[in-house]
Parts: structure tokens; sequence; C-alpha cells
């Protein structure tokens, strides 16, 4: 486990509409969690808890508190925000990005408050942009994962089971090696002619050309042209796609299939997320 980092702990959504986005991704077949809020912050979440990972929708609640970051991004649209690491040794991961070259955060504890009564804590290593390639990662460590993984909350209508990948759009791949080599470590990645795979541990973090994205994701019908790296697609696994577009169609929700029987949801759908189900 390079640098102690084992696969992605949570996926951020950024949303202008935290329960909007409840609604529309129960519409889509998701269970989400009770609303949660960040101890000294403005912001708050609903997850999408899966057995080793989740998915977080994160909105402002109070403008008042401190959701500057958030602000800022949603300020230019909704969708994939920041991705956190999962750390099996916060000290650990803090003490080889040091030696790595990289500059991390000071190791800070957040706590978050579940509705009724769920106190939720983990310790976070942010990183620069400027050190990651403008590709927004942290790590985290949660330190009580168990209690936010019920069993009612880990049961999707849709099926979904776990973070298959997260494809990120950058128009040169090759210019993330470096960066991504310190993040992970150079044995976690794999580069072809016009894309870089980040082997984490349990989920590949794909990066790759505006051009490639169609070819990559062709059900999901839609195109960015970014001047820095944007978490684009989504890929999120399901058992049985068949369970899957069944609750689709039963929610009216539009959604195109590929020959593979891949599932994409288009951004429009899904707040800003190039949403994808494929069968693992």
């Amino acid at each position: 486990m390079a640098n102690y980092i084992g696969g992605i702990d949570h996926a951020l959504v950024g949303v202008r509409d935290l329960e909007q986005a409840r609604a529309t991704f129960e519409r889509l077949g998701f269970r989400t969690t009770p609303l949660g809020r960040h101890v000294g912050r403005g912001t708050g979440e609903y997850c999408l808890m899966f057995a080793d990972d989740h998915v977080e929708l994160c909105g402002v609640v109070d403008p008042a508190g401190d959701s500057e970051d958030l602000a800022r991004f949603l300020a230019t649209g909704e969708g994939l925000w920041a991705l956190a690491l999962r750390s099996a040794d916060p000290e650990g991961t803090y003490a080889a990005w040091q030696t790595s070259g990289l500059k991390p955060g000071a190791i800070e504890e957040d706590v978050r408050l579940f509705e009724p009564d769920l106190e939720l804590r983990c310790k976070d290593v942010m990183l620069n942009l400027g050190d990651t390639g403008e590709v927004p990662l942290f790590a985290c460590a949660p330190l009580d994962p168990e209690r936010l993984r019920r069993p009612e909350w880990l049961d999707h209508p849709n099926g979904a089971r776990a973070i298959g990948s997260v494809t990120v759009v950058v128009e040169e791949p090759a210019a993330l090696v470096a960066p991504m080599s310190k993040v992970f470590g150079a044995t976690c990645l794999t580069e072809t002619d016009d894309t870089l795979a980040v082997h984490t541990g349990r989920n590949i973090i794909l990066f790759a050309t505006p051009d490639d994205l169609d070819m990559l994701h062709p059900e999901l019908e839609a195109s960015i042209h970014a001047d820095q790296p944007t978490l684009a697609a989504l890929t999120v696994l399901v058992p049985d796609v068949a369970r899957t577009a069944a609750v689709l169609d039963r929610h009216d929700v539009a959604y195109r299939q590929d020959l593979s029987g891949a599932i994409g949801i288009a951004p429009e759908h899904s707040h800003g997320v190039m949403l994808e189900f494929v069968a693992g």
C-alpha cells in the first residue's frame, strides 16, 4: 500500500441545493443517509454509502459559515468537486508525501454530525492544487467508518455497490505522471499514448483527453473542454445492469446504454456528474 493509500474513500459532489440533490439521486435509485453537517463549517452533506467507499453530496447549509472553497466551485457549476483518498495511517501518509516532495497541510480532525444524533470523526491530510497538477485530492482516515455503514443505507434500489473509477479530463495526461507518482507511488501508474491510469488500491482514477472521453464513455453523450483537470465521470459498479435500468425506467429517468450494457446518465440529470453504471 504505497503512501498508506488504499483506494478512494469518497467522491465529493458539489451541489447548489442539497435537498434537490437528495431527491435527484434517490430518483436515480440511490439510498441516502440523513443530513450531515460539518462542525465549524457552513457545509452539509447527504451520503450514498457503499461497503468500502461512498459518494458525498455536499452543499452550503449556512452561508455565514466557512464554505468559501465550495462556494467558489459552485459559482461555475455543479459536479464532482474533489476525491478523498483512503489513508490507513494519516501520519504515515503525511510523512510519505513530505518525503516525495509534496507539501501536505497539517493533519486535521474533521467532525460531522448526522441527524438525529450520530457523530463521526476522521483525520484529513490536505494537498495543494499546485502539487497535484491541479487535481483536487486529499487523504482521509475515518476513525469510526462502520458507524456510517448501516445495512439500510447500503441497500440501494439500483444495486449500486462501489465506486469503480473516476475519469478526469485533462489536455495532456502525461503531464500528470510526475505529480501522481508523488501522491500514489510510481508503481501505481500505467501510462499509454493518450491516457494515464492510477490504480489506487481498490478503484481507478483515469486521466484522459477531451477527445478520448467519448471513446471511454460512449453512452454518456457529453463533452468537456477544460483549461485544467476536471473530474468528469463517476463509474459505479452494480451486480445487474438490468435491475438498474428497471429502476431508472420506473422513475422515468433518461439514460443511454452501450453495447457492453453500461448505462450512462448525462450530467444535466445528475447535478453535473457524468454518471455511469457498469456490471461488476
